[in-house]
Parts: C-alpha cells; sequence; structure tokens
C-alpha cells in the first residue's frame, strides 16, 4: 500500500502548516526531513523549485504549496470542522495580510541585522495585525469560537516565528490575548507531535511512516 509523501523541515512555518493540516485530518504518510542547505538531488528532480513544504500523494500528484497540501489533506478529512469557515473569500484576504503584509514585515525584521531602524519600523508594522488578532481573540480560544480553524493553523507557526525573534520583548508587549493563544499551542499536543525531530532524509532510507498519535 502506498502513502502520500511529505517533504519537510520542522522548523519552517509554511512546513509546519501542512504538518498540522495532515496531523488534524489524522492521515497516516511517509515523512522526509529534508535540510534546506542539503538538498538531495531526488527531491530536486521531484520539485524543481526547491523549497518545503511538498506533498507527493498516493496517486503520484504533487502538490507544491502548504495551503493547497492543507486543504488536500481537510477534505480528505476534517474532524475538527477547520474548512467550516465563513467563506473563501474572507480566508483569502485574510491570507493575504498575513502571506504578504505581515509575511513581509516579519522578515524584515527577522533579517535585517544592520539595519535597526528599518526592523523597528517593520516590528511596528507587523504589531498592527497582531492587535487585530488580539481584538479578535477576545474573549474566545481561537479566533473565530472555541474550537480552531484554519485561520488559526495557517497562522499560528508565523507568530510563534515572530515571537521567537525577541521573546523577551514580545513576552512584555501588552497582546494579552495573542500571548495566550500562542503559549496554548505550544502547550498541546498538537505542536509536540508536529514538531518531532527527524534525522535528514537520504534516498536509500527506510519509509519513516508517521500517523501522529493524538491524546
Amino acid at each position: 500500500m502506498s502513502y502520500p509523501i511529505l517533504y519537510s523541515f520542522r522548523r519552517c512555518p509554511y512546513a509546519m502548516r501542512a504538518r498540522l493540516a495532515i496531523f488534524s485530518a489524522e492521515l497516516k504518510h511517509e515523512h522526509r526531513e529534508i535540510l534546506l542547505k542539503e538538498k538531495p538531488k531526488a527531491f530536486l528532480d521531484l520539485s524543481s523549485k526547491g523549497t518545503v513544504p511538498v506533498l507527493l500523494t498516493e496517486n503520484n500528484k504533487l502538490i507544491e504549496e502548504s495551503l493547497d497540501i492543507m486543504k488536500w489533506a481537510l477534505k480528505k478529512n476534517d474532524p475538527e470542522k477547520l474548512l467550516d469557515i465563513e467563506s473563501e473569500k474572507h480566508f483569502s484576504r485574510f491570507i493575504s495580510k498575513l502571506d504578504n503584509d505581515f509575511k513581509t514585515n516579519l522578515d524584515n525584521y527577522k533579517y535585517l541585522h544592520k539595519e535597526y531602524e528599518t526592523k523597528l519600523i517593520c516590528r511596528n508594522n507587523a504589531c498592527e495585525f497582531l492587535q487585530q488578532l488580539d481584538v479578535q481573540l477576545n474573549n474566545q480560544k481561537w479566533l473565530f469560537g472555541e474550537s480552531p480553524k484554519i485561520y488559526d493553523l495557517v497562522s499560528l507557526p508565523f507568530i510563534r516565528q515572530f515571537a521567537n525573534v525577541d521573546r523577551s520583548w514580545f513576552d512584555n508587549q501588552p497582546f494579552k490575548n495573542i500571548h495566550r493563544w500562542l503559549n496554548s499551542f505550544l502547550d498541546s499536543n498538537r505542536f509536540f507531535s508536529i514538531m518531532h525531530k527527524y534525522k535528514k532524509w537520504s534516498p536509500t532510507d527506510t519509509p519513516n511512516l508517521n500517523d501522529f498519535e493524538k491524546s
């Protein structure tokens, strides 16, 4: 029997998105850990873009974008009803703000080591999005109520990345709802399960099958 194959990198937020959806969907799959500085030729032959996540389905369909992998997994099985959302148009607008505006500011804040003033401007710009999420989370556990939706799972890996740039500073910001939301995620079995450490994949390895145990 063949299983989907996920090419991933543990710390990549986009790859975390894919793993979160596969975890929720309870899909048995083969995990292949890719070190981005040492990409195997077999991986590049499969996906010339050379980034993760990449999923090869059991029917040999190649899916190369994190959101597409998430939707593929959740359309197979969605026990948490993560795709039960207001509308696809509303979700697309949210993704545009997250993946374009917030992510651009996050990258500049994280990587512009020698341009301190620009880093602070980008950090402040990113905080505008966080303030919106903090208001959204007021008096509720997740962004849209008491149960998670795909909005939460696409966001949290990047909120975590932003927090980790300067954790001491972040923890002292007045985002009480963001702090609760993020810390609850980081303490969850969901997070521990998707952050398992795998050795670097080699084409000669025995398949590493994962069906994500839940508790």
